[in-house]
């Protein structure tokens, strides 16, 4: 069985509808800037008070969200609270909705607060979104390092005027 489709209008909604407070990060925040990018997930950052992190995870479950893994794209079920969400750094979800990634830390930011000061709010169709503002995307990626990143930073960087990123978290 196939992944559902993509539809992050839903996930935002139903996010929104229980009052979770969250950063869009990663490449769907690069697209929202007009990054000519692809992608098929969405990365937030939520913010790590009980109160949020027991709205996160009722609106997981009203989502359906799985773990999701290449075995097993369909995921995984799993049962969670707002403090048991919170014992792992990033979860990788499928919910009825497409990919979700949820993570708490980001590679070069201290989470929610720190990328939450600089967050342009936006309508993402329809639905209200915080993300992460663009320098803050390039930071993240540039610190994770990773591959599929790497291609992504020149033209992020050229976007942001050609200056360089900032090279750590301030604080």
């Amino acid at each position: 069985m196939p992944e559902p489709e993509f539809r992050p209008e839903e996930i935002f909604r139903i996010l929104d509808e229980h009052g979770v407070r969250f950063v869009v990060v990663g490449g769907f925040a690069a697209i929202l800037h007009g990054a000519p990018y692809v992608t098929f997930d969405v990365d937030v950052v939520p913010a790590v008070d009980p109160g949020n992190l027991s709205a996160l995870s009722a609106a997981l479950k009203e989502m359906h969200a799985r773990i999701w893994t290449n075995d097993e794209p369909e995921g995984l079920s799993f049962d969670h609270s707002g403090g048991s969400l919170a014992m792992t750094k990033i979860w990788n979800l499928v919910t009825d909705h497409g990919r979700l990634d949820v993570t708490f830390e980001p590679s070069g930011t201290t989470g929610f607060d720190d990328l939450r000061r600089d967050a342009v709010s936006l309508r993402v169709m329809g639905q209200p979104v915080d993300v992460a503002s663009l320098a803050d995307v390039v930071r993240s990626k540039q610190a994770a390092g990773r591959r599929k990143d790497e291609l992504m930073l020149p033209v992020l960087r050229e976007m942001l005027g050609g200056g360089p990123p900032p090279d750590s978290p301030p604080g």
